[in-house]
């Protein structure tokens, strides 16, 4: 109970926002600002008008939602797999890491919106392109957390595992992969928030579908209602990826906050 009401008195900012922007927009009377009531119902409409067995989800929410998250996730894991499987090849290899090192703090320095025209050309319109974009602009947090975090494991961890004949395999997977998890945790974090950034980037500038393109389209079309239903829904996706993710971090990373109260 003192959880919910602690909830509820973090979110007293929310309907207080709410209803200055209206008191606001309605008295400003702008076509480019409309007011949020206005901007919700609209949502209601483009969204939520379908039939209760599809949960109340219209058709467009289906071409609209469907396409982006699929990208969102699907590029989101891609760089995760590639930058975690990297990241500890080139955090427990110093070698590996030396030659590396200067490469990457090349590419990524790249600002990922640069290169949609060159995945556009190499790519073509369409999904590719976009996976690419979204991979290569958030790797770089992945990759460079996960080569911190392997590179800071405790050596006496390191030592007792020889101790007790652990293979190189069992090292890995047992001791250097569990103590960098929180930082890999870390990058995967903000990987996924810059992943919505790109998704929208990559389907205004390269996309023929998804959120990113109705909100062009809303746009070109002087749709403003339906320009600020997009951003608010970009805006509470991303409130909400962020709270999923920050669950599942909890869950996982159980054992690693137990062990730092017991030292």
């Amino acid at each position: 109970m003192m959880k919910v009401l602690r909830a509820i008195g973090r979110l007293w900012l929310v309907p207080v926002t709410l209803v200055a922007w209206e008191i606001v927009t309605r008295t400003a009377e702008q076509p480019f600002f409309p007011p949020p009531s206005a901007t919700l119902a609209r949502m209601g409409e483009m969204w939520l008008s379908g039939p209760p067995s599809h949960l109340l989800l219209a058709e467009q929410a289906l071409d609209d939602f469907g396409p982006s998250l699929a990208r969102l996730f699907g590029g989101w894991a891609l760089a995760a797999v590639l930058g975690v499987a990297a990241g500890v090849a080139i955090g427990c290899s110093p070698r590996l890491s030396g030659y590396l090192d200067p490469l990457i703090h090349l590419g990524r320095a790249v600002p990922p919106p640069l290169l949609v025209p060159f995945f556009l050309a190499l790519l073509k319109l369409g999904t590719p392109t976009q996976l690419a974009t979204i991979v290569f602009g958030i790797i770089w947090p992945i990759l460079i957390n996960t080569i911190d975090g392997t590179r800071t494991v405790d050596r006496q961890h390191l030592e007792t595992a020889r101790v007790f004949g652990f293979s190189t395999t069992q090292r890995l997977v047992k001791v250097i992969v569990p103590a960098a998890m929180p930082k890999i945790f870390a990058g995967l974090r903000l990987a996924l928030s810059l992943a919505l950034i790109l998704l929208i980037i990559a389907e205004i500038f390269a996309g023929n579908g998804g959120l990113g393109y109705r909100l062009l389209t809303a746009q070109r079309t002087y749709l403003y209602t339906d320009m600020w239903g997009c951003l608010v829904v970009l805006g509470l996706l991303g409130y909400l990826l962020n709270s999923a993710f920050l669950l599942l971090e909890r869950r996982v990373l159980t054992w690693h906050r137990n062990a730092r109260q017991t030292t």
